[in-house]
């Protein structure tokens, strides 16, 4: 008896779970694509350019932007997919993705450059307190009917001031008639005299047999009757010999014995049909692919993103505009170090044997004005609100190309206002395939999280890649490299 309670107090509780409990599945996480727009010319009116997938962000992992889901082409070329382009965190224009192509081993898309929409500027204050005030004032809409000047200041068209009393009468109306509005229009009555005179006289002109009326108008249209004398007379028109005559054969014609039915609406599918029509082109409305790496080529950064996000620029306010100076000075003199372009210090100078010195000695000679360095790149960041700013430098040595070498220096001020150098990369152009040159891009928000990431352009002498660095807690680290891992790695393993 007790099992049997047992099991009748279970039966209640497991009627509400049949079958097995599932847990709400979460949301799919949003897709974040970001790439790279090169071209030449203009902002905003390129002669040529391509944009190169570099990463796309999945479930908070950064996946290969060349051949994320590739069907053939990957999923951040795919068509009608737009680009933010962006420049120091700043949006500068449009990028619709119409094609796309494989180009030197990797995956390309093309497309057209279009323009920011300009938002609507939202009304002053003043002007919403004062369409606020009229619409308080006049909140009913009103029709204004224009004033003829036929039009009596206090008569009725009736003509109620007559003094007969029949209103309905309209008789008269007092004063002269009003003048005639020369914009109003007018119904103008054909002037019928000679009708009126010819129907007044219409009985004794149909007892005398001749019309005594007056002359008719020579605006009315007359109905002549054809003279038909000759036809009266009998005597025919003679036929043109040289007419041409129609006439109906009397001979049988022989029946048809093959027969043909239309079968238009029973043809082959799949058979080809030629078509003649207006030419529409391809429909693709793209630039120009952009070839090789030209000397004049300029990079931008391009997100893709379904969510939209607040702006956030990258760009540092220094306190003081002389700390950058100070900085900038300092990665210069670690540059030329690096490149070896920093002359060597000069010998010192021999110690006077003679007892006898000059009262006034020599002044030394002045130092060397330092080298040059050949495409110098600049630029300061805050990649998190509140971080401090870090310094990105890059140049290269003069000379050939081969003899040439290059130089990236990522640092950040110390607590004591020094350089504190982060990431440093030197290579030449003898070892570009092993090493090669960093190039900036721009900081980019990578992993939609509000901070910035730097975006580097790893170019070699034959192949090339981009990287993502994220600068954290006094360190520089690598976050992903696109085509599967930085080239040259397998030759120095």
């Amino acid at each position: 008896m007790l099992s049997a309670l047992g099991l009748l107090a279970v039966l209640p509780v497991w009627s509400q779970y049949p079958g097995q409990v599932t847990k709400k599945a979460k949301d799919s996480p949003e897709l974040r694509a970001v790439a790279v727009l090169e071209w030449t010319g203009d902002v905003g009116h390129p002669k040529a350019c391509r944009l190169v997938p570099v990463a796309v962000l999945d479930g908070g992992e950064l996946q290969d932007g060349g051949i994320y889901l590739a069907r053939p082409e990957p999923l951040a070329l795919a068509g009608e997919v737009e680009y933010e382009l962006q420049q120091d965190g700043k949006p500068m224009g449009l990028f619709d993705i119409r094609n796309s192509g494989h180009e030197q081993g990797s995956w390309v898309g093309y497309g057209a450059w279009k323009p920011l929409a300009i938002p609507k500027p939202k009304p002053s204050m003043s002007e919403v307190a004062r369409s606020q005030i009229e619409d308080e004032n006049d909140d009913r809409p009103v029709l204004h009917r224009k004033k003829h000047a036929d039009e009596g200041g206090g008569t009725g068209s009736g003509g109620s001031t007559g003094g007969s009393g029949n209103s309905g009468s309209g008789t008269a109306s007092s004063g002269p008639p009003p003048a005639d509005d020369p914009d109003r229009p007018k119904l103008h009555k054909k002037d019928s005299s000679g009708d009126s005179s010819t129907a007044s006289t219409s009985g004794t002109a149909s007892s005398s047999g001749a019309g005594s009326g007056s002359a008719p108008d020579p605006d009315q249209p007359t109905l002549h009757r054809k003279d038909v004398s000759d036809s009266s007379s009998g005597s025919a028109q003679p036929d043109d010999p040289d007419r041409p005559v129609l006439k109906k054969s009397k001979k049988k014609q022989p029946e048809d014995v093959g027969h043909v039915d239309s079968v238009a609406g029973v043809t082959d599918p799949d058979r080809p049909r030629l078509k003649r029509g207006k030419f529409e082109g391809n429909g693709l409305d793209v630039v120009p692919t952009l070839m090789g790496i030209p000397a004049d080529m300029q990079q931008a950064v391009a997100v893709s993103d379904a969510k939209d996000r607040p702006e956030h620029p990258w760009s540092y306010a220094w306190a003081n505009p002389d700390d950058e100076a100070k900085m900038k000075s300092a990665l210069e003199d670690m540059a030329r170090d690096a490149l070896g372009l920093k002359p060597p210090p000069p010998p010192p100078a021999p110690k006077r044997t003679t007892a006898r010195k000059s009262a006034k000695s020599a002044t030394p000679p002045a130092p060397p004005p330092p080298a040059p360095l050949e495409d110098e790149h600049f630029r300061v960041f805050e990649l998190a609100y509140g971080s401090g700013a870090t310094l990105v430098l890059s140049a290269h040595s003069d000379g050939p190309a081969a003899q040439q070498k290059f130089v990236t220096l990522v640092a950040q001020p110390d607590l004591y206002g020094n350089v504190l150098v982060l990431l440093k990369n030197v290579t030449d152009g003898a070892h570009l395939d092993d090493t090669p040159r960093m190039r900036l891009v721009d900081a980019v928000d990578a992993m939609a999280d509000n901070r910035g990431e730097l975006l580097f352009e790893l170019r070699g002498a034959t192949q090339r890649q981009f990287a993502l660095y994220r600068v954290l807690r006094g360190r520089a680290e690598k976050l992903f490299v696109s085509g599967g891992g930085e080239f040259g790695v397998e030759s120095r393993q």
